[in-house]
């Protein structure tokens, strides 16, 4: 009797010792944990989030520099007015995002970012700095900050808050799909990347191969309303045999000011409008694509004549980006490469054409109608491990004065609608991305 008692009090004990160390094995292994979780909350949905981040940062050299304009150089893009042999490491983009799922049909969107680590008068006169306190170290700002309702009706998502808009990351971005390298042809000309609104996206087919994206924003970026006026997008895509052929169109409208004033045209009427396709044929080891914008800023330039009287006139601008990529060897080595032409002063001739006008200024220094840009990209794509990428590549932007050589705005070495420049640099990029699978290219 006192045996039998003592065998069932060690049966019980190695029972106890199994169970405790089984608790303790799914409390410890994740992947137990989830599988559990799942299996006892089956068809029960549970609110969930991840946490991720990524980094573009760069070892730059840059080679030349554009000399016209007594060394400070043209244009607003990352080298401009950056001398020749500056020598840097520097940080373009650094987010740390949060994705939670409250619901089967309710979602939330946050990012912290930091975006160029360039202050006033580093590297020579750098006139577009980034985003720096005033002692100049990194300071992040709220990029993105939405919540999305799912299937609000049929096929679409209401979405609210500050939001990625209509003109690039659904995908002229993803197609293009080197962001860490630069920015689209658009985007580098500011049109919004990011803004504050309401926004309607609707997928449609039975592979979602038809889409739609609306969205009334503040055109302020992440920074607060600045007036009254909001801006409108439109974009409508289709992907086409296959998921191969790729069709964007997009268009979007803002007032900028719209006042009485008394110049000699009447009323200052101010406003934007951009209109912009994408064609584009990718496959899994290959992708190649055509993106064409045209862009009308009504009343951009304002100009002075000899009896003080002023003129606000209209400026036309237009770009075409060209842009390959694909494998060279499985998932470790790839390649790309790009090519832009922009030229802002489609209608440079209304302004240096007549004899009444003495001088002229743009309002957006980004559609400054003097000035041509040719943009060349290249470079190969070493993925050592999963969403990481080192990639040493060449960037050449070209300046060519849009005017003609006897123009009143000129003198000494500008003459002439020749006159040229370059900014080049070499550079090593590390792209890096944590809790998710890269969005871009693979």
């Amino acid at each position: 009797m006192t045996l039998h008692h003592s065998a069932s009090r060690s049966v019980n004990r190695i029972n106890y010792g199994i169970a405790l160390a089984f608790s303790s094995l799914l409390c410890c292994n994740p992947a137990l944990k989830t599988h559990a979780q799942t299996a006892d909350t089956a068809g029960i949905f549970k609110s969930h989030g991840t946490l991720w981040g990524l980094t573009f940062a760069d070892y730059v050299y840059k080679g030349s520099a554009d000399t016209v304009g007594e060394g400070l150089g043209r244009g607003n893009n990352q080298y401009s007015k950056m001398p020749a042999s500056s020598r840097f490491f520097q940080f373009r983009r650094i987010y740390l995002g949060y994705n939670y799922d409250i619901s089967p049909r309710l979602s939330a969107e946050f990012l912290l970012a930091s975006e160029d680590d360039l202050n006033q008068g580093s590297i020579g006169n750098q006139s577009t700095p980034g985003d720096v306190l005033n002692d100049g170290k990194l300071a992040p700002f709220i990029k993105l900050a939405n919540i999305r309702w799912k299937n609000v009706f049929k096929g679409s998502d209401l979405v609210f808050g500050q939001m990625s808009t209509p003109s690039f990351p659904l995908l002229s971005e993803t197609v293009w799909g080197y962001r860490s390298i630069e920015r689209t042809v658009a985007d580098m000309r500011r049109t919004n990347s990011y803004d504050a609104g309401a926004a309607l996206q609707g997928r449609y087919g039975k592979d979602q191969n038809f889409g739609y994206n609306l969205m009334v924003g503040n055109n302020n970026g992440a920074k607060p309303p600045a007036n009254n006026f909001q801006m409108f997008y439109g974009d409508i895509w289709a992907k086409l045999l296959d998921k191969r052929l790729i069709l964007d169109l997009y268009q979007d409208y803002a007032k900028l000011d719209w006042s009485n004033v008394d110049t000699l045209t009447g009323h200052f009427h101010h406003d934007r409008r951009m209109t912009k396709v994408l064609i584009a044929w990718s496959v899994p080891k290959f992708t190649a694509g055509v993106e064409a914008f045209t862009t009308t800023l009504m009343g951009d330039i304002e100009a002075s004549t000899l009896t003080a009287r002023t003129y606000y006139l209209s400026t036309k601008a237009t770009a075409v980006s060209l842009y390959v990529r694909g494998r060279l060897y499985k998932d470790k080595w790839g390649f790309f490469a790009r090519y832009d032409n922009y030229n802002p002063g489609n209608n440079i001739g209304e302004i240096t054409g007549n004899p009444r006008i003495i001088a002229y200024a743009p309002f957006n220094a980004n559609y400054d109608p003097t000035t041509k840009e040719q943009l060349f990209l290249f470079g190969f794509d070493y993925t050592p491990f999963p969403n990481l990428h080192l990639m040493p590549n060449i960037y050449v932007n070209t300046y060519q004065c849009n005017l003609p050589a006897n123009d009143y705005g000129l003198s000494g070495t500008d003459k002439g609608s020749g006159v040229k420049g370059t900014d080049a640099a070499y550079r090593l990029t590390v792209y890096y991305l944590f809790g998710k699978k890269d969005p871009v290219n693979y």
